[in-house]
This record gives structure tokens, sequence and C-alpha cells, in this order.
């Protein structure tokens, strides 16, 4: 469809970073007077909230007006329960070993290494993976299939990230399970329910972004680079490596899916499931 409104997007650019780049200095700053940078976790689904909602204020007038606020909603939801969910389950843990290893790196002040290797590095990915958020705000085609599919793969993504992190929780928290490797619920179709879940939130966002060929193509570029950063970056092939060393957990590598849900193999020669 001709007439997107590429002028409008181009100059949406610059409030979109500076949302994502506002919440990330006012983490930093938190995180720095309290001495744990875990907080820039929480950051992350605050920023694409920020960004989408500054989005929703700054497209008026352009674009259709259900599908500006279908996504402005859509990443709300996914970026507030996001934030809410690593801050429980970071209360009143000191740092995460990530940063301590990054930070161990630091060549001067690790404070301002933080900022620039921590904070600068994920307000610019918020901004560059937001970009279907801010495409589809402008996309001035009404809603359609393509919408309609995306809002499936959005609740399905969140679905599984949901109720991944909501059995992990469950899981961990009884003392009896403490060492073990969790393989229940949605943990033996995947081993990464919730990375899985992230990838299908961005699918989706993406597939409402593409009301015209020119939303598509403005924002491809965020899905794939979430889906790198979720199976080839620092989500998946991270968790694994810290994961390697925990008993029972080659076994449960050998028949959980590594990422697209399946049903868990049964072990060869085996009668029953391995140990939990």
């Amino acid at each position: 469809m001709s007439g997107f409104p590429w002028a409008g997007l181009a100059a949406n650019l610059a409030p979109a970073a500076g949302a994502a780049f506002a919440v990330m200095l006012t983490v930093f700053v938190l995180a720095t007077v309290r001495g744990t940078h875990r907080l820039v976790d929480v950051a992350w689904g605050l920023a694409f909230t920020a960004v989408a909602v500054v989005t929703y204020v700054v497209s008026a007038g352009h674009g259709d007006d259900t599908r500006r606020l279908l996504v402005t909603m859509a990443t709300a939801v996914w970026g507030v329960r996001l934030a809410a969910h690593i801050a429980r389950r970071g209360r009143g843990h000191g740092e995460d070993p990530r940063y301590e290893r990054i930070l161990g790196k630091a060549p001067g002040n690790r404070t301002l290494y933080a900022f620039r290797m921590v904070y600068l590095l994920q307000g610019t990915l918020v901004w560059i993976i937001s970009l279907p958020v801010q495409a589809a705000q402008y996309a001035p085609a009404p809603v359609g299939p393509l919408t309609f599919a995306g809002i499936a793969v959005w609740a399905t993504g969140l679905f599984f990230e949901a109720v991944g992190d909501y059995q992990l929780a469950r899981f961990k928290a009884d003392p009896g399970h403490a060492g073990r490797v969790m393989d229940r619920g949605l943990w033996s179709w995947t081993r990464h329910p919730n990375y899985f879940g992230d990838f299908l939130v961005w699918w989706g966002l993406f597939l409402m972004a593409c009301g015209s060929w020119q939303g598509a193509v403005a924002s491809l570029v965020s899905p794939v680079l979430m889906s790198v950063l979720l199976i080839r970056g620092s989500g998946k092939r991270l968790l694994e490596a810290h994961m390697s060393g925990r008993p029972g957990y080659a076994q449960y590598v050998a028949r959980t899916s590594g990422f697209f849900p399946r049903p868990p193999r049964r072990p060869a020669g085996h009668g029953v499931r391995g140990p939990r």
C-alpha cells in the first residue's frame, strides 16, 4: 500500500529513543545507589512499554487507531508483566553473576563501564527491537487478517512466557527441589518456554505492524534480532552453559527440545522418564 508516512515514523525515532534511554538512565541511578545492576533486567520490559506509550502519543493523527491501541496495549501488558516477574524473582538477591563477570572486565571506573556496556547497550537494543511497535502505529491500513494473526501469535507467546515463569517459580519455591532440574509442565516440552514465548511475542508484534509492506520492511530487523539473541546470543546459550554441570541436566537435554516445543523423548532403553 502506498502512502506510508515515512516522515512521521522517522520523526518518532527520536522520542522513542528518548523514552528507552530515560528508563535506562533512571534505573541506572537506582542501581548505582543500591549497588546492584541486576535492576537493569527490570528496566527491559519497562523501556519497551515507555516506547509504546510515547509512540502512541506522538503518532496521534497517523495510522489506524485500532491498531495503534492494540499494539500499545500488547506491548505494555508484556513489558509490565515481565518487569514485575523479574522484580519479584530478584528480591532479596545480590548482584547477578552475569553482571559481576561484565564488571570484572572494567578497565577503569566500574560504574561508568556498567553504564556504557549494560545500560546504553540495552537501551539501544530496545530502540531497535521496538521498531514494529513504532511502525505499527503509523501503518495506515485498517486491521486485517495479519493483525489478528499477530494477536494470536502474541497471545500464545505470552502464555508460554507467563506460564513457564510461574511453573519455574513454583518449582524453585519448594526446598525439596534444590539443585534439581525443572522438567515439568511446559518445561518438559521445551527447555526454554519463557524464551520461546518471548520469540513468539515479537513475531506477533511484527505481524501487527504488517498493515503495509513498508511497515514490514521497516520492522523485520526486530524479530530477527530478537530471535538471534534468544537462541544464539545471551538467552539460551548462556543459560545452558550455566546449567550444564547440574546433575541430571544432560539427561534432560537428551529428552527435551532445545527451543521449539515438542513432546519429550523417551530415553532409549528406559521404560520410564529419568529422575527429576
